[in-house]
């Protein structure tokens, strides 16, 4: 009599289906965790060498630029002296004296610029100074300098050519082409990672609402065959509920990956929706206490989703008070924008693992994927704008998670 009533998708060939389909799909999922921990490990190997790399390229270049700057330094000193000494035998010539030398040395300085003082700290000429107004600075800078060099009566005062300011500044210009280039590719780099992990998270979220649909309807089938055959059964309707709760659940996970319309909605009966489900389905000893406005705050969202976000931070908080202490949840009706904190009084988090959290594939717990957070951030960032992060965390004090959000 059972065996006339079973539906039709509960054929022997179908159950075997389902089996076969969920060991493809738990392989799938394993595989998709593991090449992506493996392709962030490799990630930050690369940044690692890209840093390590940059930082080889700025000390050899500076280093390089240093000597270079240093021999050229002492070469340009070289050519002072010998100018200074052109200049020394032109002021002591006499009409027999040959000049041409002298004068082809004097004139060929057309980049050092030079000052030469009398024994009384007149300027007597200056070479190579277009800003004959601020002189004195330059004469200034040169004697602070050590630049000059002293022929008879007079002093010889020197400043480096603008090809040796320009080659002493490389360096650092280059180390700022290095740093923007290693911003560059790491950026490049974590973009198509998290591109890469998207795929995955979106490909895996639409095959768990593929795989949970059939047996869901299933589910529906037999509560209704139970219905009509116990229609005075007070489970049943928790039965119903619990299948209609999957239902949205497997309807949750179909729309990540595309962009749902967000709608206006009320966020304290969204808040209320959580606290209800989680009252049913957590011991006595867990208390949830809600501190919502007196008045309705109305968001554009989608509240499906924006549930499930809430759940899984309650869920996480249940877990890490291990069954028995307090979540507060609170809605804040701000100016430009609303937020909602969930604090817990569990064991906390560990501050190395703050930035952690929301990645794919962590988690502290035994057992878990650590998707939850991850699917979290992306509903709320990408698909309501918002932000979500970790207000605070103390160890034996517990955690707060902060979730900011635009009204419109």
């Amino acid at each position: 009599m059972w065996e006339s009533r079973r539906p039709p998708l509960f054929q022997e060939d179908t159950l075997f289906h389902f089996d076969s389909g969920c060991l493809c799909y738990n392989i799938i999922l394993f595989s998709a965790l593991y090449m992506s921990m493996q392709w962030t490990d490799r990630i930050r190997q690369i940044k690692i060498i890209l840093v390590f790399a940059a930082v080889i390229i700025a000390v050899a270049s500076l280093l390089v630029s240093h000597f270079l700057v240093r021999d050229l330094s002492k070469e340009e000193r070289n050519k002072m002296e010998v100018w200074a000494q052109a200049l020394h035998a032109l002021n002591a010539a006499d009409e027999h004296t040959d000049l041409s030398l002298v004068l082809r040395v004097i004139e060929g300085n057309n980049t050092i610029p030079v000052i030469v003082l009398n024994d009384d700290g007149e300027i007597t000429d200056y070479r190579n100074i277009d800003d004959t107004i601020r002189i004195d600075n330059y004469l200034r800078r040169m004697i602070q300098t050590g630049d000059t060099i002293r022929i008879d009566s007079q002093v010889i005062c020197y400043d480096e050519s603008i090809m040796l300011k320009r080659l002493s500044v490389w360096p650092y210009v280059q180390l700022g082409i290095v740093l923007i280039f290693v911003v560059v590719a790491i950026f490049a780099l974590l973009s198509s990672k998290r591109a890469e992990q998207n795929k995955v998270w979106v490909g895996l979220s639409k095959e768990t609402a593929h795989q949970l649909g059939t047996p869901v309807s299933s589910l529906m089938a037999w509560v209704e065959m139970l219905k009509e055959e116990y229609p005075n059964d007070h489970l049943l309707p928790e039965m119903d509920k619990d299948v209609k709760r999957l239902q949205l659940i497997a309807e949750r996970f179909s729309k990540i990956g595309s962009l749902p319309e967000p709608v206006e909605a009320s966020m304290n009966e969204v808040l209320q929706h959580v606290v209800e489900y989680m009252d049913r389905r957590t011991s006595n000893q867990v208390q949830i206490i809600c501190q919502f406005p007196d008045h309705e705050v109305i968001v554009r969202m989608n509240a499906s989703l924006f549930e499930w976000v809430i759940e899984n931070l309650c869920k996480n908080a249940v877990d890490s008070m291990e069954g028995k202490g307090t979540i507060t949840l609170t809605l804040y009706d701000e100016l430009q924008q609303i937020a909602i904190e969930v604090q817990d009084t569990g064991k906390g988090i560990k501050k190395k693992y703050l930035n952690s959290v929301f990645m794919p594939g962590f988690t502290t717990k035994k057992r878990g994927w650590g998707l939850g957070l991850s699917l979290a951030r992306r509903i709320v960032e990408e698909y309501h704008k918002g932000h979500i992060f970790v207000k605070q965390s103390e160890i034996g004090v517990g955690t707060t998670f902060r979730i900011e959000m635009p009204k419109s």
